[in-house]
């Protein structure tokens, strides 16, 4: 599982890959938030479990994103430990973070994910979830 970012125009794209395109989609979560902060540095202390339905991969990844930043804006949290599970249209996740607090580096806000440069696809056995986000 690897994850990168890169910089369209003045926003920026997040590319998650996996075995699985649960994996991506989890790499995909770690690139948004380590565009927010340093990831090593977030303890993974309180649990969340969220839930959604979505058929297709590519709007899924979108919920997907926007469910985190959701949760993390409206718990005062930040994010680094992603376990996603897709049973057909239903996707099930834990995450895993701390609070926002003074010893956390706080890089660039990401506000939500896009459609710009939306993909889900497999690439010689690799799942590649990526799209642009707004920052």
């Amino acid at each position: 599982m690897r994850f990168s970012y890169f910089e369209h125009d003045a926003d920026v794209g997040v590319i998650g890959r996996g075995d699985t395109v649960e994996q991506a989609f989890q790499a995909a979560a770690q690139a948004v938030f380590a565009i927010m902060t340093n990831l090593d540095s977030v303890q993974p202390r309180d649990e969340m479990l969220i839930e959604f339905e979505e058929a297709d991969p590519e709007f899924a990844l979108v919920i997907w994103i926007n469910l985190l930043l959701g949760k993390a804006r409206e718990s005062g949290m930040v994010f680094n430990d992603f376990h996603l599970q897709r049973n057909g249209q239903q996707w099930r996740a834990r995450i895993k973070g701390e609070k926002w607090h003074d010893g956390l580096e706080r890089g660039v806000e990401v506000k939500g994910a896009t459609f710009t440069m939306l993909a889900v696809r497999q690439e010689k056995g690799i799942w590649i979830a990526q799209c642009v986000v707004d920052v």
